[in-house]
């Protein structure tokens, strides 16, 4: 399977609204993490950016799965780009 990389970006006050959608988004990820899509996700240290590495058949399947998040669905994410990767090592 292909590996792809996703960037995005935070809202203002992330911390605060992301509070009523947090759980539900943890879940969502725990089971994508279990079916083996998710291989890694997390934010920067300040708290601006959100990056994930997945493996899936293809981008419209990560493109789905970031869409149908908690987070994107309730402007926690604002925006987010994918990209194939190629793993070097």
């Amino acid at each position: 399977m292909t590996k792809y990389i996703m960037w995005g970006t935070y809202c203002e006050d992330v911390l605060e609204k992301r509070a009523p959608y947090r759980q539900a988004h943890l879940d969502g990820l725990a089971k994508q993490k279990e079916s083996g899509v998710l291989i890694t996700i997390g934010p920067t240290k300040d708290l601006t950016k959100v990056f994930g590495i997945y493996e899936a058949d293809n981008e419209d399947t990560v493109r789905q799965l970031v869409e149908n998040d908690p987070y994107w669905q309730n402007g926690i994410w604002t925006e987010y780009s994918i990209k194939e990767w190629i793993q070097a090592f």
